[in-house]
Formats: C-alpha cells, structure tokens, sequence
C-alpha cells in the first residue's frame, strides 16, 4: 500500500496532531545559538522535561492503526495482528531519538530514506518480525506517511527557514573563500599557456609512449611495444628507523615498500636508485605519459647526458629546446608554469654524467628545486653513482628499484611471448629461470629479461650457461639482425666488423666515464678504425657505417640529434672490456679499481684476458690490500677458466680472512663492500654456527640494494639449527616482502625458543597463511585484537607480546587464546580489562605503560610478575594479586614510588626478586624483603647504589645475586656483609662497559663470580 493510498485511511487531521505530539516546541529566531538542533533534542519523549513516555508513544501508534482498521473498505491487514503492528509502529517512532542527525539532515533525506532510517534502528525484537505481508506492507506504508508528517512538521518550525538559510549563507561565503584561496594558489594560466600545452603534452605521452623490446624484430616481429602494455610496474624500497624497547636489542632497520610509480605520489623529492636495466628510465617515461594524458601535471623529461653535452644545464625556458623538442612555448611559459607548482621535473641519469660533473649537475638541479618550491622533482641514478643521503638535507627521499620478483619475471616473460606470438617457448624457459640459479640471477631486470626472452626463441629454446656465455650469445643475437628500415641503404657489417666498431666506441666512453658520446666524436673514432677493418673499409665513409651499426647492431641508439649511447651500460662495460684486453690496457683498468662504476669493466676484462694477464690484473687488486678490491677479484675467479694455481690460491685466501665474517662486527664491515659480497657468500655448509650468523647478518644489510640475491642468501639458512642464525631471518623480515620471505623463509624455520613480530597488515595476514602456526608471536604498532586472534591459532599461541599499539584494547578479548601462559604489554596506553583475564592459564606477566591496573589483583595464576610502571595505592597488596602463588618478582624505574615494598612479604612464595628501581628503598623495605623465608635469587640494578643498599638487612637465605648495569667504579663492599651465603655471583656490565672483575670477585670469596658483557 503506498502512502498516498494509506492517506485515504489514515485522515491527515488525524495524523498530523498526532505527529506534532512527538516533538517539543521550539521558540522565535534561527536555533544558532545550541548549534543545529538533533533530533534526540527535539522528540518529547526524551530527556528530563519529556511529556511523553513510551506508553503514550504506544498510544498513539495503536490511535492510528486502529483508525485504519476502522475506516471504510476492506482492512489492510488482519485485525488479529492489530496489536503487533501497532508495537512495530510505536518502536519506529520511538526510534526517532536514536537517529544521529538534525531536522535540516532529516529534510534532506526525505520521507522514504527517513522511514528506511527508521526501520533499520528499531529492527529488534517486537519491532515487525512475524507480521504477514499484508501487515508488514502497512507497517512500512504507515511509517512512510508518518515521515510524510514529520518533514512537514519540520519545515513549519520558525527556527528551521531561518537556520535554514543562515547554514546556505555560511556555506556559500565559505565556497567563496575557498575558490579565492585556490585562485590564489594557482593562477590560471592565459590564453597561449592554455593553447600551446593542449599541443605539448599529447607530445609528451607520444613521444614517451614506447618500450624497445630487444630481439623481438628477428622474425618480423615489432621491436616495440606501446607502453601501456609493455609497462611492468617494479616495486621501490626505502628504510624507516624502529624504536626498540629499553633494554633490548637494536631491531634490524625498517624497510618499506611501494610501487615504482607511486614515488612521487607521497614525497614531491625523490632521488630514485636503481641498477642497470632495472627501469629507472621506462618509470620516468611512465610518470611523463601518464601526467600528460591526465593532465595533472606539466612534465618535463630531462636525461642528463644529454643536457652536460651542450655545457651550461639549461634554465626552464630552455628546457624543451635542450631535449630537442620542436614546439616552441610562448616566452616565460615554463617559469609561469614552475611558478604555479604545476612542473613534474623529471631527471634521469645521474649516473650516465661523469663523476666531476655530478656536483655541478647537483647545484643546478637544487637550484631549480628551491627557486620554483611546490613542483615534483624526480632524479633517477644508479646506487654507487653518489654517496647516500647525497640530498636528504634538501628534503628529498631515497628510494631503491628493486630486483625483478619471481611474480613479475613470470609476467614479463608471459608478456614477452605474447607479443612475440611465440607461446610454444613460453613453459619452457619459465621452467629454466625457476631451476637454473645463475640464469634466475641475471633475469633480475626488464633489460636482461627481455634478452634472454629474445635468445631463448631465437635458440629454438636453448640457452648457454655462465654471464660471459650469456652475453656472447646476446650480442651474436643482435649483431646478426639485418636492416629492418624500408627505404635505408643497407651497408654489409659482419659480426665481427661491427663488434670491432663497437668496442672502441664503448672503450671511449669507459676511459672518458660517459654514457653518451657526441655523433662527431663517434664518427672521428669509426674513421680511424676504418682502415684496420677491412670488411668495412669499402662500405663508405665514417658517417655511412656509423649509420648503419646504429640501424643493425641493436647496440646503439639514437637519444637525440647529434648524440649516440649504448642501449644499456652492460655492453658499453663489456665491450670496453674486450677492447682494452685486445689492446693490452690491462694497467688502465687496473688503475680505475677504487671506482665501483668500473667493477664490471674489470669482471668482463678477468673473463677476455689471457691467463697471464688474468693473473696479473688480479695480483694488482690484490696489492691495494682493500677488502673491496680484494671481494672483487674473488668475485673475478668466476671468469677465469684458466689461471695460475698460486693466484687463484692467494685471491681465495686473502677473501677467506673476509669471508665468511667472524662475528657481527665483521659482517657489518663486509656488507659495506656492497652488493658484490652476496654472490661469494657461503654455506650453509661447512659453516660453524658463529660463521654462518655472520653471513646470514651480512645479507640482511645487504637487502636493501639487493633484496633478490640477499633473499637467495638468507633462503640457503633456513633449515640452519642455530639460534642466533634464525634469529636474524626472523628478524630480518621487514626488509623483505611480507609474503615471499614467509613462504621461502619463515614457514621453513624450526621455531624453538623463536619469536616472531608482526609490524604491518601483509605481515599479519602473511601470517594466517603460513603451513604451522606460531606459538611465540609479538605485534608492534596498531593491532585490534580481534584482527590478532582472527588469524592466529588459539590453541597455539603461548607468548604474546603486545607494543606501541595506541588502540583501546579489551583484553579479555585474548581470552580466546587457550594456550597463552605468557602476556607482555608495552605502552599499550589505552589497554583494558585485566581481568577479564582470569579465565586464562597465566604464569608469566609483563606490564609497562597501560593506563588501567584495576584488574591485575584477579589474575590469581601468576608465578611470574614483572611491572614497568608506577602501582596505585600505598602498598603493593593494593594492587598486586593476592592469592597468586608468585615465584618471581621483577619490579622496574618508579614501581614503587608510591608504594615501596610495603606488602612485599605477603608472598611467601617468592624465590627470586629483582628490582631495578629509580627509587631509594629505606629500612622498612629491605624488612618486608627479609621476610620472604624462601628467597634464593636477587637481582640489583646499579640504579640502587649506593642510597639503596644502606639499610639492608642481612639476607642468609639468598644463594644467587646478581648485579646489573655496572660500570666498574661502584663500590659493592658493603653489600657482601648482607648476603653471607651466596654462592653465585653475576656481574652484568652497562652496555659497552668493560673492566677488570677482580676486585669484586674479592669481595665474595666464597662464590663463582662471572661477567655477563652487554
């Protein structure tokens, strides 16, 4: 029945009245003064003055039902279902002073929304369950029509027009204010702004929107693809500092990590690293294309071995023309742009300049950033091309690419194939890079990827094995492609004309530390050559076959008029290499070692040179007597097939003094050789238990710039049966996807005496989906309990450690957890409900920093008890659980502060007590201690000494004791008097403190003393 029809039973002067009854009166004016008015304010049956109840509310609901059932024609429902409808009704009117809303909301809803509003807050028992479908019908018709009323009522009070229109009039003037605030911040553009950027950035996203994809032209296949299909989004990372808890550990360093193409999206300062071929310059073509096509943002995409070429780096009115841009912007556009901060700046190749280039480029690029503020600013660079935080003091964050996953590698191959309608290869070599190790190791970029892609179909799905073979291979590949240009004289270059070429060009760049070299000079060194490279000699002149070895190397290209590089530094490397072998420069190379952008230059020139040369180059890394140098020629061994047994016996036993590292301290000082070190680490076999921590220590700092090959590293471990080794992979988990590092790692880890932190939601639901269920858990930051025990097993979990975690927690909400023996809680300041966890097996506590102690004293299963913070009440039999059967007391800073140790006696089954308290204990502390008659183990922090200990009691019982935080000047003398039967001493030192434990071993000479180093 709709309300219309409903209205023919129900008459409005009946209704109306009625409706009007539910609500008070309102006075004259706009109702400004209280802020808008809510309904629970305005229903009268609320509140202390109301002059209705809920009877009289019941009332008028069964007025109006029986009027309908009483008015003409046939009834709309049963009448035996009178009273129930009539109850269903009255609790939807009644339901009017729980909505959250005031009468100006509730107008604008309307009447149908309001009734649905209505109908859902009163849906409970008695409120329209069980009715028929005629009487349901009524029921939502009535409350309908009822709303119909009770917007009307509404808009006749005085004080809703004029609030009414006092809220518009606020509303627009804010709307105003906020229009000229953005007026003022961006400027519009004018009319020849406007008009020349709807022609430059359809320019932009054309001009960028492509990828080469090498080897796809060998069998006409296109060799490129649109970027929006080609685009492979890589992942960035960058490392957060993490507090620990006092006393604790030092936590491994926090990484975090991001899509490639959202860099920009949280920091307007990026200084972006990756290795080569890992797809630094395809982001900043993606970042250029997108802001383009969007219009967000005006790009510029500015590659800086094109802009050192011209000398002076352009000013922005430059900025197109030194790109070679042929629009021409009207005069002062770019400064008008960077001045209204709508520039994304974005500069690639830092490391493609040479070194002595780099501060000036620095000083113009910063320049640029603190002249036009408000702008997005993105430098791309490879990671040893500058030191780190080379900018963080100008507020820029640094991001690293990171390695290909074995997810995305599956992509791009899927991907690969695809477009090169080749799916008969596809299985197959997505079966060789998950079995072969060094073949996985080098598909770590889009670059290698796509080569190996490319040489796997060419090789009707073969592959040669080891990097050097890999790259001859390649280069075979693409040296043979023929000219695929319509139109172009093709000039005939054998393979080994054009690899003679080649590597003179890539020499040149090597020796002058450039990328990019200009058209001239590549032309003065192919004219030199020409003479010496018969085959190529009677092909033409200079320019001619210059021409044709960028159009059918595949090696070269063309970045802009007047300019050649290499498709990517791995070849200009290894053909510079080759050249430089050929022509004897083996002192050359040798003497740029110190520089880690020639490391593979020295690799690929151990793998061409003779084994004499070999052996030479390696003793002079050798001679530096530099751990880094002397990993580098390590790493070289890999290339030499043949070389003298002495070299080869010195280089592996100079590196066996570094690797494996001894300690802690040693793998440290190794991962800052870099990256290299991770493909010379060891083991696990043949590794004792303090070797292999070192190694698996060295990966996890490794992480960050190489997480691929750190993970393979830390994977080799996890079946490792010591302690401090699985430790380190537990703790070395934020470095890592949360997923894959608890796939390949943590689900393989034998957990004994194991905790593991969870820190972010993936590590949490990483959690969930492990094969075995953790029973040691901790979680760091903001975790709802229910999210915890929702993806734990409740019979597992026996140690929970709860940190840093801001949200209102109910404890009894662990109740749960049928196995948890052991709770930690650290400032965890809005926890409560103690005692809700009295229905648990509790043995051990820690508490710290938690606002509500109230239901400590119902925890009568504890044996264990350690409190960081200070107790209510004047005595500790206030708050601590009476009845409890405590064996171990800890008490920490100012526990007792208002308390002392009052009380302390009514434990009598206390064994061991420690207190490392801020605050002095007097005479009748030390008392209540000397009447724990079981007491055997005492703990005393340095914080005590000497104000503490004065009025100690003698305490004949105790047979161990313990020291803790000394560091060597503190005078115990007095203390072994109190303690005459103890035979158990331990010293625990102060972090970092070191001193001669004999004079107090002196002072108990009837005990074992020991120090425990911190």
């Amino acid at each position: 029945m709709e309300p219309a029809v409903l209205g023919g039973k129900l008459a409005s002067s009946l209704v109306a009245p009625l409706v009007k009854k539910l609500f008070v009166t309102g006075g004259p004016g706009a109702g400004l003064v209280d802020r808008p008015v809510r309904l629970t304010r305005l229903v009268s049956f609320r509140g202390e003055q109301r002059h209705l109840g809920e009877a009289e509310v019941r009332r008028l609901a069964e007025r109006l039902v029986g009027a309908s059932l009483d008015s003409p024609g046939e009834p709309p429902f049963p009448r035996d279902e009178e009273t129930a409808v009539a109850d269903a009704l009255a609790a939807r009117l009644l339901a009017l002073g729980d909505l959250d809303m005031d009468d100006v909301q509730a107008v604008r809803l309307g009447h149908r929304e309001l009734a649905d509003r209505l109908r859902r807050q009163a849906s409970r028992p008695g409120s329209g369950a069980g009715l028929s479908a005629d009487a349901g019908y009524f029921l939502d018709s009535a409350t309908e029509w009822a709303c119909l009323h009770i917007l009307e009522f509404f808009t006749r009070r005085s004080t809703f027009v004029a609030r009414t229109l006092v809220a518009q009039t606020r509303g627009q003037a804010e709307l105003i204010a906020k229009v000229d605030e953005l007026i003022t911040r961006m400027p519009r553009p004018d009319a020849r702004d406007t008009a020349f950027e709807r022609r430059y950035l359809p320019y932009v996203a054309e001009r960028h929107n492509h990828l080469t994809i090498y080897g796809l032209d060998l069998h006409d296949s296109p060799d490129r693809w649109p970027l929006e299909v080609a685009y492979l989004s890589l992942e960035a990372t960058g490392t957060e500092e993490r507090a620990t808890l006092p006393g604790e550990p030092p936590e491994p360093e926090r990484t975090v990590h991001l899509s490639a193409e959202e860099a920009l999206h949280g920091d307007d300062r990026v200084l972006l690293r990756g290795d080569a071929g890992s797809g630094k310059t395809t982001l900043v073509q993606w970042l250029a294309v997108t802001a383009a096509r969007e219009s967000s943002r005006v790009p510029y995409v500015l590659p800086l071995r094109t802009l050192i070429r011209a000398g002076a780096l352009p000013a922005p009115a430059a900025f197109l023309t030194a790109v070679g841009c042929p629009l021409t912007p009207p005069d002062g556009w770019a400064e008008r742009v960077l001045g209204a901060g709508r520039g994304l700046v974005l500069v690639d190749g830092l490391d493609e300049i040479p070194a002595a280039d780099r501060n000036r480029a620095r000083d113009w690029f910063l320049a640029l950033v603190r002249a036009y503020p408000g702008n997005r600013w993105l430098l791309t660079s490879r990671p040893t091309a500058v030191r780190p935080d080379w900018l963080a003091a100008e507020g820029f964050r640094e991001l690293t690419l990171t390695p290909m996953r074995q997810d995305e590698i599956i992509t791009f191959v899927r991907r690969w194939h695809a477009a090169a309608d080749a799916p008969e290869y596809e299985a197959k070599l997505l079966d060789a890079l998950r079995t072969k190790r060094d073949l996985a190791r080098l598909a770590t970029n889009p670059l290698m990827c796509g080569l190996i892609c490319a040489l796997h179909r060419e090789r009707r799905g073969y592959l040669p094995t080891g990097r050097k073979e890999l790259y001859d291979a390649a280069l075979t590949m693409l040296l043979a492609r023929r000219d695929r240009e319509r139109g172009m004289e093709a000039v005939d270059l054998g393979e080994e004309a054009q690899l003679e070429l080649l590597q003179r060009l890539a020499y040149a760049l090597v020796l002058s530390g450039r990328t990019e070299m200009d058209l001239a000079t590549a032309e003065g060194i192919v004219e030199r050559a020409l003479p010496s490279v018969a085959s190529a000699a009677g092909q033409g002149d200079a320019a001619t076959v210059l021409r044709a070895l960028v159009l059918r190397s595949g090696l070269l290209r063309r970045p802009g008029e007047g300019s050649l590089d290499f498709v990517h530094r791995t070849f200009q490397d290894y053909l510079g290499a080759r050249y430089a072998v050929e022509e004897g420069h083996l002192d050359v190379i040798a003497g740029h070692a110190g520089d880690t952008q020639w490391e593979d230059v020295i690799r690929m020139a151990v793998a061409h040179a003779r084994p004499g040369e070999r052996a030479a180059l390696l003793r002079r890394l050798l001679a530096e007597d530099e751990p880094r140098l002397t990993l580098l020629a390590l790493a070289c061994l890999e290339h030499a097939t043949a070389l003298d047994p002495a070299v080869r016996a010195e280089v592996e036993a100079r590196a066996g003094e570094l690797i494996p590292p001894g300690s802690k301290e040693e793998a440290k000082a190794l991962a800052e050789a870099g990256p290299l070190v991770l493909e010379l680490l060891p083991g696990p076999e043949g590794l004792t238990d303090v070797e292999a921590h070192g190694v698996t220590v060295t990966a996890s700092l490794l992480a960050e710039h190489e997480p691929v090959g750190a993970l393979g590293v830390l994977r080799r471990f996890r079946e490792h049966p010591g302690l401090d080794v699985r430790r380190q992979l537990v703790g070395t988990w934020n470095r890592f996807d949360a997923q894959e590092y608890a796939t390949e790692v943590l689900d393989h880890l034998d957990r004994t005496d194991l905790h593991l932190t969870c820190t972010t939601t993936t590590q949490r639901a990483a959690l969930a989906r492990m094969g075995r269920p953790w029973s040691r858990l901790s979680f760091r930051g903001r975790h709802r309990v229910s999210e915890i025990v929702g993806q734990v097993d409740p019979d597992t979990v026996s140690q929970l450690l709860l940190a840093d975690n801001p949200e209102a927690i109910d404890l009894a909400e662990l109740s749960v957890l049928r196995s948890l023996r052991f709770l930690q809680l650290v400032d965890c300041g809005a926890a409560h409900g103690l005692g809700g966890l009295a229905r648990l097996p509790l043995h051990k506590l820690t508490v710290g920093g938690i606002a509500d102690l109230s239901g400590l004293r119902a925890l009568d299963s504890l044996s264990f008890l350690t409190l960081v913070q200070r107790l209510p009440g004047r005595r500790l039999t206030d708050t601590l659980p009476l009845s409890a059967p405590l064996g171990s007391l800890f008490l920490r800073h100012q526990t007792v502060y208002g308390t002392g140790l009052r009380g302390l006696s009514h434990w009598q089954t206390l064994r061991s007590l420690g207190l490392a308290l801020t605050t002095p204990l007097d005479a009748e502390d030390w008392a209540e201690v000397a009447g724990l008659p079981l007491l055997t183990d005492l703990y005393l922090d340095a914080s005590l000494l000497p104000s503490g200990l004065g009025p100690m009691q003698v305490l004949p019982g105790i047979d161990r004791l313990c020291f803790a935080n000394l560091e060597g000047h503190e005078d115990l003398s007095a203390t072994s008097a109190h303690v005459p039967g103890v035979r158990h001493v331990t010293l625990q030192t102060a972090p970092g403190a070191r001193f001669d434990p004999a004079p107090y071993a002196a002072l108990f000479p009837d005990a074992e003393v020991s120090v425990d180093e911190r």
